[in-house]
């Protein structure tokens, strides 16, 4: 029995850098050469053990939060979301704020927040040109961000949304600009010409902002608020306490950044894999038809639309936002013929499983009805991670995804733009299609 999968014998450096780089072919490539589980050693970093067999994925997704360490594993994520985000914290703290956070992803809370998504919606579509070639991409990127702003503050536009949201995308733009940004040794001020020393500006003036909402809010009543940030302040823990004014800005920030990008992301490929498939799209356009006729979405209508779900679902098996999740190990724990040591990082690695010939068939195929009437295994199909750390916003996002669908596909036909190939590219964390995937509105 070998303590770690085999691997290439490459300098640390040239592993780090292709990782970065260009991390799909990568993986394609290792799992060609050594099978369903391979090692990678990357400057500065622990060994990283990927894994795609179902039996190891379940292995790690329900070992021991005191075993097998999250939080450290993201931990590259420190300087943009703060110490205290749910992302970063694990053991009795994680349990804790997860516990706090839950409340405002309720299925129920959600229908509150239907009708926001909807108007955002319809207005970012109002102002989509028309027979002009125009970046999706960013479209969704505007709606996704009108949305968590709302539901976060419940404010309707005004000078704080308009400020944040400036801020906010020129964030998004620096930190997306170099996955070089990703690897910890960089994330460093080397002066005014660097990305990272705006990006340090830029997070100082969003602070300022988030530190100026919270002591408003907390010296005013809520008075039956029903919006996000309201519900985190007047959470108490099993002892009493609420959170701190830092707790509250790092899951602010999480759900302002996490939240919005990924979302948009997910909406651009659904976008880009309908326009792929004609016959997908007619039924997708077909099911609102029946389910939800001629007038706007209603949280009554989500259940019905079962063949937008599993389009939603294959697009997420085939192009995934983040392609692999990691957990720290803190004790040796076995997965599957391998003993791997304390110290390193088992990484159930999403892309390769949602692409295994003998779990999905024709795995390259984009086909929906793979998901029609059946129930997920949780260890071949993980879009949004696993075990105890599967993600706090995973249904409000699919909400959220169905909504700008149906709003979208009711309103506007769309064409990919002639002779464009769109292609993965890496948006910091997240896998996005080149050049925001750019479309054509066709004229009613």
């Amino acid at each position: 029995m070998s303590s770690l999968p085999p691997g290439p014998r490459l300098p640390r450096l040239f592993q780090t850098l292709s990782w970065v780089r260009r991390p799909i072919p990568i993986m394609r490539k290792y799992a060609q050469e050594y099978g369903e589980c391979f090692t990678m050693r990357w400057l500065n970093t622990p060994p990283i053990a990927f894994f795609s067999d179902p039996v190891a994925i379940k292995q790690i997704f329900t070992a021991s939060p005191e075993r097998a360490l999250a939080g450290r594993g993201n931990v590259v994520l420190k300087p943009i979301l703060g110490e205290n985000s749910v992302l970063l914290l694990d053991g009795a703290r994680h349990k804790r704020e997860r516990k706090l956070l839950m409340p405002p992803f309720h299925g129920e809370r959600m229908r509150l927040y239907g009708e926001i998504m909807r108007e955002a919606a319809d207005r970012s579509i109002d102002n989509w040109p028309v027979e002009q070639p125009f970046p999706v991409h960013e479209r969704m990127q505007a709606i996704t961000l009108d949305i968590i702003l709302r539901t976060v503050f419940g404010v309707d536009e005004g000078a704080l949304l308009q400020k944040l949201r400036s801020l906010l995308i020129e964030f998004l733009r620096l930190v997306g600009s170099s996955p070089l940004l990703l690897i910890r040794w960089l994330q460093v001020n080397l002066g005014p010409l660097t990305s990272w020393q705006r990006i340090g500006q830029l997070g100082h003036k969003i602070d300022a902002v988030l530190y100026e909402q919270i002591a408003q809010r907390k010296a005013a009543a809520q008075n039956g608020r029903t919006d996000i940030m309201a519900m985190l302040i007047e959470a108490r823990d099993e002892d009493g306490q609420p959170m701190s004014d830092q707790e509250l800005r790092d899951e602010m920030i999480t759900m302002l950044l996490a939240g919005h990008e990924t979302t948009a992301t997910s909406l651009s490929w659904v976008v880009h894999r309908l326009l792929q498939n004609p016959d997908v799209l007619e039924k997708v356009r077909a099911e609102l038809q029946r389910v939800v006729g001629g007038g706007p979405i209603q949280a009554e209508h989500m259940s019905e639309l079962e063949y937008l779900d599993a389009t939603i679902k294959e697009t997420a098996r085939l192009n995934p936002i983040v392609p692999v999740v990691a957990r720290y190990l803190k004790q040796p724990t076995q997965i599957g013929a391998y003993e791997i040591p304390a110290d390193c990082v088992a990484a159930p690695c999403i892309y390769l499983t949602h692409r295994r010939p003998e779990l999905w068939p024709e795995p390259e195929t984009f086909s929906p009805d793979r998901f029609v009437g059946k129930r997920v295994d949780p260890y071949t199909f993980f879009p949004f991670g696993g075990g105890v750390r599967h993600c706090l916003g995973a249904a409000f996002a699919t909400y959220e995804m169905k909504i700008v669908l149906a709003q979208m596909l009711s309103r506007v036909s769309l064409r990919p733009v002639p002779g464009h190939t769109v292609r993965v590219v890496r948006r910091s964390i997240t896998f996005a299609p080149s050049d925001g995937m750019p479309v054509i509105r066709e004229a009613a």
